[in-house]
């Protein structure tokens, strides 16, 4: 287990706090229909990799692992995939609101043919898109 995650279960924030001033903001993640219970099945190594992704995008960057989804016309929308022992998993948000962070879907591979996700994971991540639209105008974050 990474040292990250032994400091979690015992209640102490993961994530260092070195270098972070007042001056510099956060984004908030803001996760859309399952995907934070999604993340939290996944396996100890899959979650820590996810989560330091998720807040390197919080921060700003972009993370290595992240590239633009396919099908969703720009950089907007960023797909990361990690391989692991338990097989390939991948987790969708979009950049696109200057307030949050909307995590779209957390999901494991399930075809073992290809990398094309399939289209019913497309059309889920395609309604948490436009839920999270919705959200983002409701709270100004548009």
């Amino acid at each position: 287990m990474p040292p990250a995650l032994k400091l979690a279960s015992i209640g102490v924030d993961t994530y260092p706090k070195i270098g972070i001033t007042s001056d510099m903001s956060i984004k908030p993640l803001r996760w859309m229909g399952s995907s934070l219970k999604d993340l939290r099945a996944f396996p100890d190594d899959m979650r820590y990799a996810f989560g330091y992704a998720l807040y390197e995008a919080q921060n700003g960057e972009k993370p290595d692992a992240a590239k633009p989804l396919k099908g969703f016309g720009s950089a907007g929308v960023l797909e990361v995939v990690e391989c692991g022992q338990g097989g390939t998993y991948r987790a969708v948000y979009t950049v696109q609101f200057s307030k949050a962070i909307y995590v779209l879907h957390c999901f494991q591979k399930k075809s073992i043919r290809g990398i094309k996700t399939s289209q019913q994971d497309i059309e889920l991540i395609k309604n948490r898109l436009k839920a999270a639209e919705r959200d983002a105008q409701e709270n100004n974050d548009a």
